[in-house]
């Protein structure tokens, strides 16, 4: 048995001239509970599509529990288990004929965990799909995809649309899945907090393109941020290497930093700000500074405020140094090989 669950190589889709998914490697391993973040259209519906054989790459390989995704068999499929964000059900069926209808795909079927997890979600087994709310139609969806208790978990944002409440009932029987060692969860989502509660491992899309592929304690500590107050108006930013952004405001300035952290506390330090401090990163503010491109076009506060002052000199994309490519934070913009 393999220690990981899914193993791409140069995995590549291309739809006419543009690749949605450009040489992607990564590996997720087993009794991990990966995420897999980047922004709108930047790859990861695609990828995920590549990973369980229902698109075909255009060059590069992808192996799923240690089988080619283009050669999965129905065996395969009975151990994985995928939740889209769209969440489809008969609506003509009540959720007692969803579960009749779904267990009869598969070798196993724990019926005490189908009724957990509607139990949590409120339900009754009579409701019909098309009265239901969508945070109910996603718990009767998660019901029936894990009651095959699936090796592998493949959530393509999940929790895309749910309020609040349907948003906690449904990580919250996820997380009670994830106890199990066994199990591998590979999701992506655009809510952030949700990933920093049950994430350890992270990878980032940018472009089609694997920029961040770490530890998600890792990935929060290699990115910094400092607010720098003046006296008077904001000088020029010196030239910092893993640059990530800066946001003025007043006069004060926000700067935040991948990888080069030391180095770029000394050079803030330098300037002729009459208060410096370290401010907390969490890991969703960590992603969307990696993500943003307002370090590199002039802030938007700055915009608001009226200023017409030029956009603080040295702003550009991380400076890796010598970490390898893929494994830690990369430049946006870059190729990952």
């Amino acid at each position: 048995m393999t220690d990981n669950v899914i193993e791409t190589c140069r995995l590549t889709k291309y739809y006419g001239a543009k690749a949605a998914v450009d040489q992607l490697s990564l590996t997720v391993p087993r009794g991990s509970v990966f995420a897999f973040l980047g922004r709108n259209g930047s790859g990861k519906t695609t990828t995920i599509r590549l990973l369980l054989g229902l698109e075909t790459a255009t060059r590069g390989t992808a192996r799923v529990l240690g089988c080619d995704s283009q050669s999965l068999t129905p065996e395969m499929r009975n151990r994985i288990g995928y939740l889209t964000e769209s969440h489809f059900a008969y609506g003509w069926m009540t959720i007692d004929e969803c579960e009749r209808f779904q267990s009869g795909g598969f070798r196993q079927w724990n019926r005490e965990l189908f009724d957990a997890v509607i139990r949590h979600f409120g339900l009754a087994r009579s409701s019909r799909v098309r009265h239901l709310s969508r945070g109910e139609r996603a718990g009767v969806c998660l019901a029936m995809t894990l009651a095959p208790e699936p090796e592998l978990l493949v959530l393509d944002d999940p929790a895309l649309g749910l309020d609040p409440v349907a948003r906690r009932a449904l990580l919250e029987a996820i997380l009670f899945v994830t106890r199990d060692e066994r199990r591998t969860v590979f999701f992506s989502s655009h809510l952030l907090d949700d990933v920093e509660r049950v994430a350890d491992h992270i990878a980032i899309l940018d472009g089609g393109v694997l920029r961040v592929l770490c530890p998600a304690e890792e990935f929060r500590r290699r990115v910094g941020a400092w607010i720098v107050r003046f006296e008077g108006p904001v000088p020029q930013l010196p030239p910092l290497a893993g640059l990530l952004g800066v946001t003025c405001l007043g006069n004060e300035m926000r700067v935040t930093v991948a990888n080069e952290l030391e180095a770029a506390e000394v050079a803030l330090r330098s300037l002729s700000g009459v208060e410096i401090k370290s401010v907390p990163v969490g890991l969703d503010d960590a992603v969307v500074s990696y993500m943003d491109d307002r370090g590199r076009r002039r802030s938007l506060l700055q915009t608001i405020a009226g200023k017409t002052t030029s956009e603080p000199a040295g702003i550009s994309p991380p400076d890796v140094g010598n970490l390898t490519p893929v494994r830690g934070l990369t430049p946006p913009g870059s190729p990952n090989e």
